[in-house]
Formats: C-alpha cells, sequence, structure tokens
C-alpha cells in the first residue's frame, strides 16, 4: 500500500518545480505564499510533515488544481464530477448522499451475490 504522505509529498514537489513554466517556485517563495516556513514545506514533500486538509485546500488553490491532485488517481474524472457536484451541499444533505451511495454499493453486492443452497429436508 503506498504511504499517502510521500504521494502528497511527490506531487507538492512536481507542482512547485512545474510552477510558472521556467525553473518553478522555490520553497522559500512558497513558503511565503503559504504564510509557514521553507522548512514545513520541505517536510511536506518528503512526508516528515503531514499537511493538513486546510493546507492541501490553500495549495491547490494557489497551483489552481483540484485538490484530488494530492492523491493517488487523483485525475480521475469521475472523483472530479462528485466533488464538482458536492462540493456546496449542506452537511446532512452529504450525509443522505453518502447513505445513498453505501445503499447503491450494498444493492450491487447482493444482486452479484450466489444464493445459498438450502438442504432439503
Amino acid at each position: 500500500m503506498t504511504d499517502v504522505y510521500k504521494v502528497i509529498g511527490e506531487r507538492i514537489r512536481e507542482l512547485r518545480r512545474k510552477f510558472g513554466g521556467s525553473g518553478g517556485i522555490s520553497q522559500e517563495a512558497l513558503a511565503k505564499a503559504m504564510n509557514t516556513t521553507p522548512n514545513t514545506i520541505s517536510r511536506w514533500e518528503t512526508a516528515a510533515y503531514k499537511p493538513s486538509a486546510h493546507d492541501l485546500d490553500r495549495l491547490a488553490r494557489f497551483f489552481r488544481v483540484p485538490i484530488s491532485t494530492f492523491f493517488e488517481g487523483g485525475s480521475d474524472s469521475r472523483v472530479e464530477a462528485l466533488l464538482s457536484a458536492t462540493g456546496d451541499l449542506r452537511d446532512e444533505d452529504f450525509e443522505d448522499l453518502i447513505e445513498y451511495a453505501q445503499f447503491r454499493k450494498a444493492r450491487a453486492t447482493l444482486s452479484t451475490a450466489k444464493p445459498k443452497k438450502h438442504p432439503k429436508p
């Protein structure tokens, strides 16, 4: 299983190095834009520190990428569509959506399950 923080760190480094075209943005400049220290940026990139969801949101906004970019499979169009469609839902509506997804998953599992054979009396 892949360490999610290593993947996040690699993505931060890739985005930083590609930012703005020629040579990217330094850890120092990114740190200043993120209101943190260059040491923190370095430690995010090496997975020594774990960026919070808030940090990832700020990074995504800075680099103008979806937050899913920081995760494996981040370019999955289904994930993007789901994030886009649910972004402004109220908490109770989001909980309903989760329950519906769990219901659909359980129903699919049941429909593919083999019926149990009952012994004849």
